[in-house]
C-alpha cells in the first residue's frame, strides 16, 4: 500500500477522536443515540479544523451495520468502504469545481434512487458557498423535500456566502480554530507512533504557526521530517518556519520602553546586516509587544512565552506606562514593510514614531548644526520704489559663505498653512502616493516644513538619513506631488537637516532672524 501523507494517515476515525470540537461531536453523538438524525447539516469553520472529517464520520455511524448508533465500529464492510473512500453511497462533491446548475441538477436526479448497500446515501459537499447563485437554488429545491434515504452534509469556511434560505434548512454547527495545547497533544501523539524525536519547543512553534488548524500543523510536521529525517532540534523547526529567534526582538523591545532611539536604531541596523528577514523580525517583535500590553491589562494567563520571557516583560511593562506600550503596539502592528523586504525605513520611523514624545510630534523640532542668523534693520516707511532692507548680523558663528536664504513663516503664508496643517497635507495625497516611502518618511514626526522660497518649499529632517532617501529622484517626485495636491499649484521641495533642538536658533527666530545658511557635519 502506498505511503499516506500524516493529515490522511492520522485522521479520526471515531467522533471521540475529532481534536478541539467536543461542542460538535458530543451533539451529534447525542443525535445519533437518540436516532434523531437530521437530513441535512451544514458544518462551518476555518480550514484543517475536521469539517470534512466529521461529515465522514457521521457517514459511517448513520450506516454502521453493527452499531448503528453513537460511534461507527469502523470494523463492518460499511464502515471500512467509507473510511478507503470506496463506498457508492457516500458521494464527496467540490462545490468550488463543480459549482455550477448542471452539476446540481444531475444531483437532484440521482438522490432519487435509492442506496445500492447502505442504510442512507449521503451527500458531502464542501466550500458550498462556492456554488453558483443559480445552482443554490436548485439545491435549495432538493433540501426542502429529501427523499427519506438522503443525507445532505454542507462545509463551508465562509458561512456569509451561503444563501439564508439554504442556512434555515440546515443544523448548523460552528468548528472552531483548534486550541495549541490540542495541537501540540495530537503531534505529540504522532510522534511517538512515528518515532520521530522533536523538541517540545519545536512543536509549541509548529501549533502556533498552524494558526488553529491541525492538517496545517500536521504538513508542517511532516515537511520537518522529509528535510531534518526523525531528528529535528529547535533551530530547524525555526529555520523551516522562517522563525528567526533572534534575541533582538527583545532587545528592541527594550530600546523602546527606555526611549532609546539610538541603541534601537543600531539593533535594526545589526538585524539587516545579518540578513534577517526583516517582516518576520517585525512579527515576533510585535509578539512581545503584545506580551507587554497583555501583562499591563492583567491578562497575562493568555501568555504563550517562556518563564523566563514572561519575567523580563513583567520586569520592562513595570517600567512602561499603558499609553506607552499600547502606542509602540499600534505602531509596530499595523507596519507594513510593503515593497522591499530589505528597507530598514519603516521599522526606522515606527521605532522614531513611537519614541518622541507628544510634545514633539506636535511641534516638531527647529534645529541645524551650523547658522548664520541676519537681523532686518528697523527702516522708515518704503519710499515710492522699495528697496529691500540691509540685514545686520545678531548671532555669526563660524559658516561658509552665504548660500539660499530661508525667510521665516509669516501669519496667514502658504508655509504658514503648510506647518498648521501638515497632517493634514499627507492625509490628503493622492490615491497614487499612499503607499510610498516617500509618504512614510513625510509622515515621520521628524519632518516639518520650514520655509518657501521661489515655488520652492524647504521640509527639515531630524534624521540625515531620512533626509538622503527623500533626496532619491522617486522620492523628491511624490513629495512635490503631495505638496502641490495640497497647494495647488506645482511646486519644487529642498531639504535640510536639523539633528537636534536649539534654543538659540528658535529665540533669533522669533526675534525675526533668519536663517541664510546651514551646514551639515
Amino acid at each position: 500500500m502506498a505511503p499516506q501523507v500524516f493529515y490522511r494517515k492520522w485522521r479520526p476515525q471515531t467522533l471521540a477522536e475529532v481534536v478541539g470540537q467536543e461542542q460538535v461531536t458530543q451533539t451529534l453523538r447525542n443525535a445519533l443515540t437518540s436516532g434523531r438524525v437530521a437530513h441535512a447539516y451544514l458544518f462551518y469553520g476555518p480550514r484543517g479544523t475536521g469539517k470534512t472529517t466529521t461529515g465522514r464520520i457521521l457517514a459511517k455511524a448513520v450506516n454502521c451495520v453493527t452499531n448503528g448508533k453513537g460511534e461507527p465500529c469502523n470494523t463492518c464492510h460499511i464502515c471500512q468502504a467509507i473510511t478507503e473512500g470506496r463506498a457508492l453511497d457516500v458521494i464527496e462533491i467540490d462545490a468550488a469545481s463543480n459549482r455550477g446548475i448542471d452539476e446540481i441538477r444531475d444531483l437532484r436526479e440521482r438522490v432519487n434512487y435509492a442506496p445500492n448497500q447502505a442504510r442512507y446515501k449521503v451527500y458531502i459537499i464542501d466550500e458550498v458557498h462556492m456554488l453558483t447563485k443559480e445552482a443554490s437554488n436548485a439545491l435549495l429545491k432538493t433540501l426542502e423535500e429529501p427523499p427519506p434515504h438522503i443525507i445532505f452534509i454542507l462545509a463551508t469556511t465562509e458561512v456569509h456566502k451561503v444563501l439564508p434560505t439554504i442556512l434555515s434548512r440546515c443544523q448548523r454547527f460552528d468548528f472552531r480554530r483548534i486550541p495549541q495545547a490540542d495541537i501540540v497533544s495530537k503531534l505529540t501523539h504522532i510522534c511517538s507512533a512515528e518515532n520521530i524525536h522533536i523538541d517540545p519547543e519545536g512543536l509549541r512553534l509548529i501549533a502556533k504557526f498552524a494558526t488553529g488548524s491541525l492538517r496545517d500543523a500536521e504538513n508542517l510536521l511532516e515537511q520537518l521530517t522529509a528535510y531534518y529525517d526523525s531528528e529535528i532540534e529547535l533551530r530547524q523547526v525555526q529555520a523551516m518556519l522562517g522563525i528567526t529567534g533572534d534575541w533582538r526582538a527583545k532587545d528592541l523591545v527594550k530600546h523602546i520602553i527606555n526611549n532609546d532611539i539610538s541603541a534601537g536604531m543600531t539593533t535594526i541596523n545589526s538585524v539587516n546586516s545579518d540578513g534577517l528577514d526583516l517582516k518576520q523580525f517585525n512579527r515576533e517583535l510585535v509578539e512581545y509587544l503584545r506580551g507587554l500590553l497583555l501583562i499591563k491589562t492583567g491578562s497575562d494567563e493568555a501568555l504563550d512565552f517562556t518563564i523566563e520571557e514572561i519575567a523580563e516583560l513583567k520586569d520592562l511593562a513595570a517600567k512602561a506606562s499603558l499609553p506607552q506600550i499600547l502606542k509602540a503596539v499600534k505602531l509596530f502592528g499595523q507596519l507594513e514593510l510593503g515593497f522591499d523586504n530589505y528597507s530598514t525605513l519603516p521599522l526606522e520611523l515606527a521605532l522614531v514614531d513611537c519614541v518622541l514624545p507628544v510634545e514633539e510630534e506636535k511641534e516638531g523640532a527647529t534645529t541645524q548644526t551650523e547658522y548664520e542668523f541676519r537681523q532686518p534693520v528697523e527702516v522708515a516707511p518704503p519710499p515710492a520704489t522699495p528697496t529691500e532692507p540691509e540685514p545686520v548680523n545678531v548671532l555669526t558663528p563660524p559658516a561658509p559663505e552665504v548660500a539660499t536664504t530661508i525667510t521665516p513663516p509669516q501669519p496667514g503664508s502658504e508655509i504658514e498653512q503648510l506647518r498648521l496643517n501638515w497632517k493634514r497635507v499627507i492625509d490628503e495625497a493622492p490615491a497614487s502616493t499612499k503607499k510610498t516611502y516617500a509618504i512614510a518618511i513625510l509622515r515621520s514626526a521628524g519632518v516639518k516644513p520650514v520655509a518657501f522660497e521661489d515655488d520652492t518649499v524647504v521640509l527639515s529632517f531630524r534624521y540625515n538619513i531620512h533626509k538622503d532617501n527623500m533626496e532619491k529622484p522617486e522620492n523628491q517626485r511624490v513629495a512635490e506631488e503631495i505638496i502641490g495636491n495640497f497647494l495647488g499649484r506645482p511646486c519644487h521641495v529642498r531639504y535640510v537637516y536639523q539633528p537636534e533642538d536649539n534654543h538659540l536658533v528658535n529665540a533669533a527666530l522669533k526675534m525675526g532672524a533668519q536663517i541664510i545658511d546651514v551646514e551639515e557635519k
